[in-house]
């Protein structure tokens, strides 16, 4: 990968984070730390084209990213794609930012399952002209062997953060929740008080 001296690196970390969990926190930090950056702006998804589900309301999203990275230094929750109309893309906040950050690298943080759909992203190409790929990589368990890089097209730039073994989810959390079962130790202590007063992912 090229390093252009002097210039400005931002982070780039995306996702629903319905709700945010340790996982996503261990993620950032490693961005920060492994890449170097000046700054990693967190964007709570919009309307997201590619899942299936409903997810919780804006507000509820931008509040727990609020309390679960609060205390990363040089990290801000940036809300621009909560507040766009219709479905939200990456390339659109990738030029942004571009614009916004004439000459900055930008880095954009993803695990290994969205890296692997990239090339069904709109503006795909377009994307990897922009970014840089960072890939969190899961450290195997012990006796585990390391999963397969995903597949990206030729000339990608990419670097890889190593993350420790985690089995945590938004998905497998919000099941938890619904049965009643505790979550402490999967999400920030902050997240869990707000779920807990706004009574979040409770059976309807």
């Amino acid at each position: 990968m090229s390093v252009l001296r002097g210039a400005r690196r931002i982070g780039v970390y995306g996702g629903a984070f319905d709700p945010p969990h340790l996982t996503h926190v261990e993620l950032a930090r490693a961005a920060l730390e492994q890449l170097g950056l000046d700054e990693l702006r967190v964007f709570p998804t919009g309307h997201a084209w590619h899942k299936a589900r409903t997810l919780s309301q804006a507000e509820h999203r931008i509040a727990m990213a609020e309390a679960a990275f609060d205390g990363l230094p040089r990290t801000v929750i940036d809300v621009r794609e909560t507040l766009r109309a219709g479905p939200t893309y990456t390339v659109d906040t990738l030029r942004e930012l571009a614009t916004e950050a004439p000459g900055a690298q930008l880095f954009l943080v993803m695990g290994a399952d969205q890296a692997g759909a990239l090339q069904t992203w709109h503006a795909w190409d377009e994307v990897l002209r922009l970014a840089t790929i960072s890939l969190a990589e899961r450290a195997p368990e012990a006796g585990e062997p390391p999963a397969p890089p995903p597949a990206l097209p030729a000339g990608t730039r990419m670097v890889r953060l190593q993350l420790p073994p985690t089995d945590a989810s938004a998905t497998r959390i919000r099941e938890m929740i619904a049965s009643g079962r505790d979550i402490s130790g999967m999400v920030p202590a902050a997240v869990a008080r707000y779920i807990e007063r706004h009574h979040l992912y409770q059976p309807t």
